[in-house]
């Protein structure tokens, strides 16, 4: 008889988890709170508008055919995919920079801002792109069980750069301070300072000028319902509206959970949910975390978001725009050091339908604006609505557009709703920063130390922030089950 595996979510993690656990045999169910599957990964559509509102860069595109592939699929049996042309736009003070689809392009770029900074960025990338190497095929996908799965003939060339920073190494070798920021800004995905990051993550910027940014045609979403797909065939039962309140617990070993007032029973259970949440569903002998721990970690940023929905095609903008205008140390430390709603934000504003037209009716455009922000912070409309204008005036100049009377409708999604809608943990967006003292080994573990059978995954847990990586954190953790299985 098939053992039986209930899963808590169905993020881009559990997803991973429930089909490659369906692979091995198991019986499994997922429960999802909300009426949709996707976790932080899901679609606003409204007035013919459609939104990504949450991950909205596709980048890695080797792991997501690494992971179809495991089941004898192609992304392309599911959704098309289009390298952007150029990968995107960032705005400063003075100047505009214009990040290309390939080196050529971007070492073009680098020199007009920097004489003879090609040279420097051709050798930067090239070691950014053996740390790639040694990242994706060696390190991330062990489970973080032990120090010495860090250790490898590669991994131990490069132990200084488990100590050196990315902020570093990037000064070392350029001196405008634009491309200073517009390489330091690839680890933002990973969810801390560049000044706090190892430099080893250089392989970030790899993933960024050597393999491109991408789109799937109808947005991120469409990622979600492949992978939905995928587990159906597989077998994989999903029930939505239907929120974990207790994770049942007997002599020590998981026993099963309660849904909506309903207890199911089986022999493992997998929370892809907030981890720090998904504890608080246990009793407290049972949780391995205190609250004293988790508000001593550092957390990744939170957003504050809007989802736009303008009646004219926006001029001077790509599909991605960042807006570097103001001081990007500052905006760091405040959401770091000293946790304030910042005074001159950076912000990035996505116009998916500037290169794929199914997501805004025919002359309209979709956009989506995003405020990185300190987790915790007070949420009130009031505060939403002065950012939302704080940022619009600057998009206007920066652009040289009026664009404020073209808006048919505006959303928005904040700290409130990050911890209404995914139970995250002080509302942050990303999840657990990868520091130093937070990479592998130190990440919470996949495995419950005090609880048989009962396992997580996720961005707060193994390799970490990021889709690509919670794609990673689903396969690790089946892997872990099916060893336990067995």
């Amino acid at each position: 008889m098939k053992k039986k595996v209930i899963i808590i979510g169905s993020g881009f993690s559990s997803l991973s988890a429930a089909a490659y656990l369906a692979k091995e045999g198991f019986d499994v169910t997922i429960y999802e709170k909300n009426n949709t599957v996707g976790g932080r990964a899901r679609q606003l559509k409204k007035e013919g508008f459609t939104f990504d509102m949450g991950p909205s860069w596709y980048w890695m595109p080797d792991i997501f055919d690494k992971f179809f592939n495991d089941f004898g699929k192609k992304t392309s049996d599911y959704y098309q995919l289009d390298k952007l042309s150029p990968a995107y736009k960032i705005f400063f003070s003075d100047d505009v920079i214009t990040i290309g689809d390939c080196m050529d392009k971007i070492g073009e770029e680098f020199e007009r801002i920097e004489p003879g900074s090609a040279i420097h960025l051709r050798k930067f990338i090239k070691v950014a792109q053996e740390n790639y190497d040694i990242a994706i095929n060696k390190v991330v996908l062990r489970p973080g069980l032990s120090p010495l799965e860090l250790v490898t003939p590669e991994t131990i060339t490069r132990v200084d750069q488990f100590f050196k920073t990315i902020s570093s190494e990037v000064r070392k070798r350029f001196k405008n301070k634009k491309l200073i920021s517009t390489l330091e800004f690839p680890v933002l995905f990973l969810g801390a300072k560049p000044s706090k990051t190892p430099s080893f993550y250089s392989f970030m910027n790899f993933a960024d000028f050597g393999l491109g940014t991408w789109h799937p045609k109808g947005g991120m979403y469409e990622i979600i319902l492949a992978m939905e797909s995928l587990i159906k065939e597989l077998g994989v039962k999903i029930e939505t509206n239907s929120s974990a309140t207790k994770i049942l617990v007997e002599n020590k070993k998981t026993t099963g959970i309660i849904v909506n007032g309903e207890t199911h029973l089986a022999d493992f259970v997998l929370s892809g949910a907030d981890y720090h949440h998904s504890e608080t569903l246990l009793t407290e002998k049972h949780r391995q975390y205190t609250e004293a721990y988790w508000s001593k970690k550092t957390f990744a940023p939170s957003s504050l978001l809007f989802y736009v929905g303008f009646d004219k095609r926006i001029k001077n903008i790509e599909h991605h725009n960042l807006f570097f205008d103001t001081d990007f140390e500052l905006h760091a430390e405040e959401i770091y050091d000293e946790p304030k709603w910042p005074k001159n934000p950076l912000f990035y504003a996505n116009f998916p339908s500037v290169t794929d037209k199914s997501m805004a009716p025919e002359g309209n455009e979709t956009g989506f604006f995003l405020v990185p922000i300190a987790p915790n912070l007070k949420d009130t409309e009031e505060i939403r609505e002065e950012y939302f204008n704080l940022i619009l005036n600057r998009f206007e100049e920066k652009t040289n557009q009026k664009i404020k009377n073209n808006i048919i409708f505006k959303e928005s999604f904040c700290v409130n709703d990050f911890i209404e809608e995914y139970n995250s943990y002080k509302g942050n967006a990303y999840g657990l920063a990868n520091t130093l003292t937070q990479t592998a080994f130190l990440r919470p573990n996949l495995k419950s130390k005090k609880v048989k059978n009962l396992f997580f995954t996720g961005q707060l847990t193994v390799p970490g922030p990021g889709v690509p990586p919670a794609l990673i954190s689903g396969k690790l953790v089946a892997e872990l089950i099916t060893k336990s299985n067995n």
